[in-house]
């Protein structure tokens, strides 16, 4: 479960690799397969020799080392968002690629906690033949065991489905590790090399917990258990060929004794392979695959359910992960969405100013940190939450460094194209609310890195209530300013801003000088209610409205009491209040919540009996605060909601804006043993039937079950971007910028889980410090957004990326001289050229990867066999791009038809493109040599080889709902 990275490294996984390489090489017929790259690539790159490097390429041109999966990571499945999937599948396959000219082909997902249903469609599209799982629902796994059903071909998309199946293998109840239970000893079998022991290892190399050796007495025995395993398992398969994993995690650091006793042992089978009925042979995952694949049977399909949630016993749901270290999981997707943005002006940058005084390597070098950081934390013991304190605390600090250094680069980007006098200072902060700006006149630089016109709000902190705004030629920016709700000695400056799809504005922030100002916001402040007296005959209702909705409050309670929906006049009765599941730490007393379970002992409990209210309104926004307070006369509150609700003026297009309704929450810090929802009630009848969404990429259906036991928790499921809840006419969907657990139970109902703290005192979480008694404040954003099913399918796709990627801002301080306008002033004034896609696509990636391979495969296996690998400098004049179609086939009438996309026209602003190469999703395939294996179904009786998209004509593309397309474009001059 747990890696710690840099004991880890220095200690564990140096040790494998070292150990493994010495002895693949001793015997020809033994074989390992490598997983995750960050280790290898530390071990590659820190610790082997050139011996050892040579030893690595031998071993792979014969089989013996295979690297399955090949990403940075072993990513987690529930709370990651696809593009930081691809992200790190990217930056581990392009050093395969780049370094051995190998490009992982199987699958080895055996430990994220419950199975995705994008997975497999990003496994497909990367070129993989076939996918393996593990970890699904106890009671289901039995089930499918029993009826041989653990194999199958996975359709995990809708629109794409035969096109982007795979064959998918769920491990048995024996999971990934070897059964350690020998019956002839009361020691454990199968684990020569014992427990790792780090940093430090043993002097005499005896480590803990080693297994009996094999010996002439007891290889017998030995064999005889062996062989009874495997036919055990080969009884729930439909092949008669085995898949043994031998070895579980932190095993093999000691190799050689690990190997020796497995030599013998498999040669003792095979002498007396009549009497045992089995032969046993070294694999790896891809020898298995090829094996069962080579047997040519017919399989099921199985259509785009996941399997989530995953419990593996009656009492143990593991759906409280799906929150667990919220300040992280926040921290992550922030990290994620300004790498996004600091790629596409990175390469702008590089493109249109060849000359820069920017040293291009090192400004890739400041990108690769952060791709490193955000490409790692998407371990399924990173973003999960499920690592200790001092392993979170790693992943913050490289998170942390990688948004600085991007931060910085962004900066210094501005500066040289504005040629800017090096001595006036740039703040740069990303989202603001983290830093203020001083007293003097300064500029606000804002980058919206979407492919999209955008119409938003930036917030900026400021020290005087009277400010204006202004645009680059002078003119006045709509803007409001009004008392800040976190601290009463700064003020919130929210800008409105027009900004073309990557392109960025510049806009001066003054101290008032007499002239036109931005709006200030008044606040009124209500007396705070007792909720649990309140008067339900008088009811005063105070309404709040703009251009899309009217919401009422509730006087006699200060509580949201409806949403009406102006177009249609649709009104929905909706509440929201904060309770808590009150959870058990003590083993001994019964189930637990820890970082992986959500354990609840009973329905989760109303937490404030008073709220306060304060409305804070102005012409272009209106923020209505709500607090609460656990009695009436407590001092302090608990829990706070910000509401927002925009206006805009005319001549701005303010669909968007309008529609959605910001919260965001104050939460913390908790109680010990206290898990904190959010829940929303309505009147739809909505049959408790959710919707989430499946890594930002596609919808899972999720209706109520009801279990024998541990119901509430096993409704729980991930939502990372999105849920909704509907009935005939009207849906109610929520947007997120970071993963919570999510869900529906009671009819009109959805509840969030925003916070957890947590003891306990299972030994193993204690061994680990897995207690996640974490005090901290969250303050998580969701957007709402109420309307007819038509309207918020038109809205939600938009929205929840609007929301994933809101604009960069960056500070500078006027030096002395008035900027110069720059030099071609467009009509808006926006810097960069506009880079625009239809509403329904989505620019999923516009990078400079910086590798050095051919893209002609022969000519890249043939330069590494040479040793002629292209050392020195990156490569500059490669630049990636992603286009996704946000869709599926039949959900909208207009949004989900194939768009074209000329492809010369749309990056006609970087350049003139020369080359268009469509590759596989993570770059190392060229799409029409990619061919893989076709697995016959009921549905598709021949077998074959697939080949999966039509290639583009001079540029121009037809991208079809819910694909993926990813090119290589070459530019003229380059």
């Amino acid at each position: 479960y747990l890696f710690f990275f840099q004991e880890s490294m220095h200690a564990y996984a140096a040790n494998v690799y070292t150990s493994v390489v010495e002895e693949l090489v001793k015997g020809k017929q033994r074989k390992f397969i490598a997983v995750e790259q960050e280790f290898f690539r530390l071990w590659w790159d820190a610790v082997a020799t050139d011996t050892y490097k040579q030893q690595v390429h031998q071993l792979l041109q014969e089989g013996q080392l295979e690297f399955v999966i090949g990403g940075q990571v072993m990513h987690d499945e529930a709370v990651t968002l696809i593009d930081d999937q691809i992200l790190q599948l990217t930056e581990g396959h392009g050093f395969l690629y780049e370094t051995f000219g190998i490009r992982p082909q199987f699958s080895w997902h055996v430990d994220p906690f419950g199975a995705s249903a994008t997975t497999p469609t990003l496994f497909a599209l990367a070129g993989f033949n076939a996918h393996l799982i593990s970890r699904i629902d106890y009671d289901l796994k039995a089930d499918m065991q029993k009826n041989k059903k653990l194999q199958f071909v996975w359709q995990g998309s809708p629109s794409l489905s035969e096109g982007q199946e795979i064959f998918t293998h769920v491990m048995d109840q024996y999971s990934y590790c070897t059964p350690s239970q020998i019956p002839f000893s009361n020691r454990s079998g199968f684990y020569w090399n014992g427990i790792a022991a780090f940093p430090d290892p043993p002097k005499d190399g005896v480590y803990p917990n080693m297994s009996l050796p094999v010996t002439d007495t007891n290889i017998h025995l030995y064999a005889q258990t062996m062989v009874a395993n495997i036919k055990e398992r080969a009884a729930w398969f439909r092949t008669s060929d085995v898949l043994w994993p031998w070895g579980c995690d932190k095993q093999f650091f000691n190799a050689s004794v690990q190997y020796s006793n497995m030599d013998l042992l498999l040669d003792y089978i095979n002498k007396h392979s009549d009497e045992f009925g089995v032969t046993v042979q070294y694999a790896t995952v891809g020898d298995y695959f090829q094996a069962v694949y080579s047997r040519n049977l017919t399989w099921e399909i199985r259509d785009s359910q996941d399997f989530l949630p995953y419990s593996t016993e009656p009492f143990q749901a593991w759906t409280g992960f799906y929150t667990s270290r919220s300040t992280l999981k926040g921290i992550a997707r922030k990290a994620s969405s300004l790498l996004y943005a600091g790629e596409s002006f990175f390469t702008q940058y590089v493109r249109k100013h060849p000359a820069s005084s920017i040293c291009k390597c090192g400004a890739l070098k400041q990108l690769q940190s952060l791709r490193w950081a955000v490409s790692e934390v998407q371990h399924h013991d990173g973003i999960t939450g499920t690592e200790s304190p001092k392993v979170k605390d790693m992943y913050m600090n490289n998170l942390m460094y990688g948004m600085f250094n991007v931060k910085k680069l962004m900066a210094s980007i501005i500066f040289d194209m504005n040629n800017a006098k090096k001595n006036g200072e740039v703040y740069s902060s990303v989202y603001v609310k983290d830093s203020g700006i001083p007293d003097v006149d300064h500029y606000v630089v804002v980058y919206n890195p979407l492919a999209w016109n955008i119409t938003t709000f930036v917030t900026v902190s400021v020290s005087h209530l009277a400010m204006s705004v202004y645009d680059e030629l002078g003119h006045p920016v709509p803007a409001q300013v009004q008392i800040s709700a976190e601290s009463h000695s700064t003020y919130d400056l929210y800008i409105l801003v027009a900004i073309s799809g990557l392109s960025y504005r510049k806009y001066n922030v003054k101290p008032l000088n007499g002239k036109q100002s931005a709006f200030i916001g008044r606040s009124v402040k209500y007396k705070r209610k007792d909720i649990t007296r309140a008067d339900q005959q008088s009811r005063q209702l105070l309404p709040v409205v703009n251009n899309c909705y009217q919401v009422l409050f509730d006087q006699n309670t200060n509580l949201m009491h409806s949403i009406t929906e102006r177009e249609t006049n649709q009104t929905v009765q909706l509440t929201q209040e904060f309770l808590e599941y009150h959870v058990n730490g003590d083993v001994m007393k019964g189930p637990i919540s820890d970082n992986y379970l959500f354990a609840p002992n009973a329905s989760a409990v109303p937490v404030s009996k008073a709220v306060g209210l304060e409305v804070v309104s102005g012409n272009l926004m209106t923020e209505i605060r709500q607090y609460f307070y656990s009695n009436v006369t407590s001092q302090d509150y608990i829990y706070a909601v910000y509401t927002r609700m925009y206006t805009v003026p005319e001549g701005y297009d303010g669909k968007l804006l309008c529609h959605r309704i910001e919260q965001e929450y104050s939460v913390g810090p908790l109680e010990l043993n206290r898990e904190a929802v959010l829940r929303t009630s309505t009147n739809l009848n909505t049959r408790q039937l959710l919707y989430t969404d499946s890594n930002g990429y596609q919808i899972q259906k999720r209706p109520f079950k009801a279990y024998v036991n541990n119901t509430v928790a096993r409704n729980y499921y991930p939502m990372v971007q999105t849920a909704y809840i509907e009935d005939d006419t009207t849906r109610l969907m929520l947007l997120a910028e970071r993963a919570h657990g999510v869900s529906s139970q009671g009819n009109g109902q959805v509840e969030v889980m925003l916070h957890r703290r947590l003891w306990n005192n299972l030994q193993w979480d204690l061994n680990y410090n897995l207690t996640l008694n974490d005090s901290s404040v969250v303050r998580p954003v969701i957007w709402l957004i109420l309307g007819t099913k038509a309207v918020t399918n038109i809205l939600y796709r938009t929205s929840g990326l609007a929301l994933e990627h809101r604009p960069v801002v960056m500070f500078g301080a006027l030096s002395g001289d008035k900027p110069k306008p720059p030099r071609q002033l467009q009509q808006n004034s926006a810097h960069g050229s506009p880079v625009t896609v239809p509403p329904n696509l989505h620019l999923q990636t516009l990078s400079i990867p910086g590798w050095r391979y051919s893209s002609n495969h022969a000519e890249q296996v043939h330069s590494i066999r040479m040793g002629k690998q292209k050392q020195g400098d990156a490569d500059f004049s490669r630049v990636l791009l992603r286009i996704r179609h946000l869709y599926e086939v039949g959900e909208d009438p207009v949004l989900s038809q194939p768009v074209m996309v000329n492809l010369k026209s749309l990056l006609k602003g970087l350049g003139s493109v020369m080359v268009v190469e469509e590759r596989s999703l993570t770059g190392t395939w060229d799409v029409n040599t990619l061919k893989r294996w076709k697995w016959k179904t009921a549905q598709y009786p021949s077998k074959g080889l697939s080949n999966s998209t039509e290639t583009s004509e001079n540029c121009i593309v037809t991208v079809h709902p819910k694909e993926i397309r990813t090119f290589f474009v070459y530019f003229q001059g380059q």
